[in-house]
C-alpha cells in the first residue's frame, strides 16, 4: 500500500510540475519564441570526472540531458533544435573513447525509433547532418534508417550534427556548387565539351566592338595556367568573385560574356543568357544545414564561448549563451534565461539581419 501511495504522490507531483512548466511557457510566449535553438553539448567528460563516474557514464548522463532539453524546447514551441553530437575532430581522440561514443550513439539512435520515444511523442523529423561517410557502417545505417522512419513527421525537427565541422560543410557546399555550375556550362555549349573541358572556341571574335581572344589561347598564355578551359576553373573563379569581389581583368572572358559571344548564332532573349557563376545563394543551397533556417540562439554549456567549428556560416547574427553548468547539469532555468535574453535583444538582432 505504501508503495502504491508513493507512486501516486510522485505522479501527482509530476503532473503539478508539468502544469507549472506549461504556465511558464505561456508567459514566455507573450514575447517572440525562437524558431531554432542550437546546442553545443560540452562538458560530459568533465561531469563524469566531477561525479567520480566512469568516462562513458558522462556521455550517458549527457544523453538524458539532451532528452530533457528537447522536451522543454518543443513544449515551448521551438520548431527546430540542432545539437553538436560529434565533431570530425573528435575522431582524433583515443580509439576506445571514439568506439564507446559510436556504440552509445548506435544504441540511442535505435532507441529513438521506438514507439514511446520522444520522436513519436512530438512528431519529430530527424536529420543527421555532416559527412556521414566517416561514420562506421552500423551507425551510418542506423542514422539513415532513423531519417527515413521519421520522414513523414512534420511537427518539429531535430538536427543531429555528427562527423561534422563547419569547414567541412563549406568545402562540401563549394564542391557541390562547382558540379552544378559545370552542368549548366556544359548545357550552354553543347558538342564542345570533353570531360568537363570547353574546346575550340572561335579565335578573335568581336563583341560589341571589342575583341575577345581565343579562350583556349588565353589559357595557354598563362592567364589561368592550363591549356584548355576547365569548367572547374570557371567555378573557382566564380567563387573568387563571391569572396573577393569582381575579377575585372577576367571579366571579358567569363563574367560579361554571353552565350552568343562564345558560340554565336543566338537570337532574341537568348542573347541575355550569361555564363553561370557561383553566387552566395548557390553555396547556401548546398550546405548540409540547408534543411533548416539559421539558429536564433546558440547555447554552449560549461562556460565556453568558442564555437569550435560549429555552424560558423549560419550564426552570423545569432546570440551566444554560455552558462557555466556542464552539459548534464543544464536545466530548465538555463533554457528560460537564454530565451529571455533572446527576447530582450530580438529587435536589435532582427534589424542587423535585415541590414545583411
Amino acid at each position: 500500500m505504501m508503495e502504491t501511495n508513493g507512486g501516486t504522490i510522485r505522479q501527482a507531483f509530476g503532473g503539478l510540475v508539468t502544469f507549472m512548466r506549461k504556465c511558464l511557457f505561456n508567459v514566455l510566449s507573450v514575447g517572440p519564441i525562437p524558431n531554432h535553438i542550437a546546442f553545443i553539448m560540452d562538458g560530459n567528460r568533465r561531469y563524469a570526472k566531477k561525479q567520480n563516474l566512469a568516462e562513458g557514464d558522462g556521455h550517458k548522463a549527457g544523453f538524458l540531458a539532451l532528452m530533457t532539453m528537447l522536451r522543454y524546447s518543443y513544449e515551448m514551441g521551438v520548431k527546430y533544435v540542432t545539437v553538436y553530437a560529434f565533431s570530425i575532430d573528435n575522431f582524433k581522440r583515443r580509439p576506445e573513447e571514439v568506439q564507446h561514443v559510436m556504440d552509445l550513439m548506435l544504441e540511442k539512435i535505435e532507441g529513438l525509433l521506438e514507439k514511446e520515444s520522444i520522436v513519436n511523442q512530438y512528431g519529430i523529423r530527424i536529420y543527421f547532418i555532416g559527412n556521414l561517410k566517416l561514420l562506421n557502417e552500423p551507425v551510418r545505417v542506423a542514422a539513415e534508417k532513423a531519417m527515413q522512419a521519421s520522414a513523414n513527421n512534420t511537427k518539429a525537427v531535430l538536427l543531429i550534427c555528427v562527423a561534422y565541422t563547419s569547414c567541412d560543410e563549406i568545402v562540401h557546399a563549394v564542391e557541390e556548387s562547382c558540379k552544378a555550375k559545370r552542368i549548366e556550362i556544359q548545357a550552354l555549349v553543347p558538342g564542345n565539351i570533353s570531360n568537363g573541358v570547353i574546346e575550340g572556341i572561335e579565335e578573335d571574335k568581336k563583341i560589341n566592338g571589342s575583341v575577345i581572344h581565343d579562350v583556349q589561347e588565353s589559357w595557354k598564355d598563362g592567364l589561368y595556367g592550363s591549356e584548355a578551359v576547365d569548367t572547374n576553373g570557371i567555378c573557382n573563379e566564380g567563387i573568387t568573385d563571391v569572396i573577393h569581389g569582381s575579377q575585372e581583368d577576367k571579366q571579358d572572358v567569363i563574367a560579361a560574356t554571353t552565350y552568343e559571344d562564345l558560340v554565336g548564332g543566338l537570337e532574341g532573349s537568348d542573347k541575355q543568357r550569361k555564363i553561370p557563376t557561383i553566387k552566395l545563394v548557390d553555396i547556401e543551397k548546398h550546405m548540409y544545414m540547408a534543411v533548416a533556417p539559421d539558429p536564433d540562439i546558440l547555447i554552449r554549456s560549461s562556460g565556453e564561448t568558442r564555437l569550435s567549428n560549429f555552424l560558423l556560416w549560419q550564426t552570423t547574427n545569432c546570440p551566444l549563451y554560455s552558462p557555466s553548468a556542464l552539459w548534464p547539469e543544464l536545466g530548465l532555468r538555463h533554457l528560460v534565461w537564454a530565451v529571455l535574453n533572446f527576447q530582450r535583444s530580438y529587435q536589435y538582432v532582427e534589424k542587423k539581419r535585415k541590414q545583411n
